[in-house]
């Protein structure tokens, strides 16, 4: 499905621009602010159509810096760093792929000419739990759960009381589930607060207590704004422990009316952050005893989603290629699912500076199944190292044969 909007019209067009190869002084170049698993498939997609690809990460050796054109280590927290770096650099495009960003830089930058993508406001918004729940529950009137924010530890015990138990806790800056945890008991309640109140970004670290949604799934719903109005991917379903995702799958099978509000709840959300590009929309479906299905928004990202690698093989474009087509202002084209996919994380058992990898043939024997490596220099208890993708004739298949892959990698 489409949703064509006039607004979707950023101030830069480039569709009848033509650039040089990379490193020649007319190349077209990408600033690619985050270089982990996510930014190096943005980068490989960018270096296909021509794009010079100049890659930034807080460390050496980011999974996008092991083949970019260019690339420089700094704290892209620091907002004098981050501008130093952009006028040194000239990109024509500010790319971020992490939330880790001094946005207040962002936005000071795009007032100046340069082209943030989507755009500097969308990715101040979303890297602000605070700022984007009250723009869709406020500003466009989207389904919630209910919610209150605290500054101090009085103001979220009476957050928690308000909302009861069970509830979860969040910081209002973080990523990757940080901080996250869901508290059930009222000794659970102070610990909550610890973890997010350590996990938080900012000066002034706040966090969002949330009523527990009783969903029955949770999806992120790809959603694409281009030169050629808003596309949709397929649904994609997913399961999350303590905040950050484990197994995606894609089609998550929804009702034909609940896959139409959550197009509409996302094309609503996605118009007003505004600019070109892909964007993570998470939703929570739940369910009633009459059979009716509800659907709330619970968070979006301005940029390819950690679910959304299953695209890599179950769609004819994955997320990475669609963003980057929509950020040149190239046509869109059909979006087509090839096969039910899934994706299963691999995670690193412990923390060393030098993760050995082993049993790729066995996981490489299981059908149709891929391995995606991430080549992180270093690991530490949890982190993501890598992604198991397969195939399937359903989904069910296809998560358990992702599942088996990955469990055969063994991380040393």
């Amino acid at each position: 499905m489409s949703y064509s909007s006039a607004s979707a019209t950023p101030t830069h067009d480039l569709r009848h621009e033509r650039w040089g190869a990379p490193g020649s002084h007319d190349a077209k170049r990408l600033l690619l602010l985050g270089s982990g698993e996510l930014g190096r498939e943005v980068a490989l997609e960018a270096m296909r159509l021509g794009i010079e690809v100049i890659a930034v990460d807080a460390y050496e050796k980011a999974p996008a810096m092991q083949f970019a054109q260019r690339c420089y280590v700094t704290n892209m927290l620091d907002g004098k760093a981050l501008e130093d770096l952009v006028e040194q650099v000239q990109p024509d495009l500010i790319v971020p792929e992490v939330e880790a960003i001094a946005t207040n830089t962002l936005i000071e930058l795009e007032k100046a000419g340069w082209r943030v993508i989507p755009t500097a406001l969308a990715t101040n918004l979303t890297m602000d739990r605070e700022g984007i729940r009250r723009l869709a529950a406020v500003d466009l009137n989207l389904k919630t759960s209910p919610y209150r924010f605290a500054s101090t530890v009085e103001e979220y015990r009476e957050a928690v009381e308000a909302i009861g138990l069970p509830c979860v806790v969040k910081p209002v800056m973080s990523s990757s589930g940080k901080g996250q945890s869901t508290v059930r008991t009222p000794e659970q309640i102070d610990i909550a607060w610890n973890y997010a109140w350590e996990a938080g970004r900012g000066q002034e670290a706040r966090v969002i207590v949330e009523g527990f949604v009783d969903f029955e799934t949770e999806i992120t719903l790809l959603t694409v704004r281009s030169i050629s109005g808003t596309h949709f991917c397929p649904p994609i379903g997913h399961i999350q422990q303590d905040g950050d995702y484990r197994e995606s799958w894609q089609p998550c099978a929804l009702r034909s009316e609940t896959l139409q509000a959550c197009q509409e709840m996302a094309a609503k959300v996605t118009e007003a952050l505004g600019g070109w590009g892909l964007f993570g929309v998470e939703l929570f479906i739940a369910g009633s005893a009459d059979g009716e299905q509800t659907v709330y928004f619970s968070e979006v990202s301005p940029r390819p989603h950690d679910t959304g690698m299953v695209t890599m093989v179950s769609q004819n474009q994955s997320e990475f290629a669609l963003h980057v087509r929509a950020i040149l202002g190239l046509p869109i084209g059909e979006i087509e699912l090839t096969r039910p996919g899934a994706s299963a994380v691999i995670l690193a058992p412990e923390a060393t500076d030098m993760p050995h990898f082993s049993g790729m043939a066995e996981a490489l024997s299981v059908p149709t199944s891929q391995l995606r490596l991430f080549s992180k220099p270093r690991a530490y208890k949890n982190r993501r190292m890598g992604v198991a993708l397969a195939l399937g004739d359903t989904t069910d298949e296809a998560r358990d044969r992702a599942k088996s892959c990955a469990s055969k990698i063994q991380i040393t």
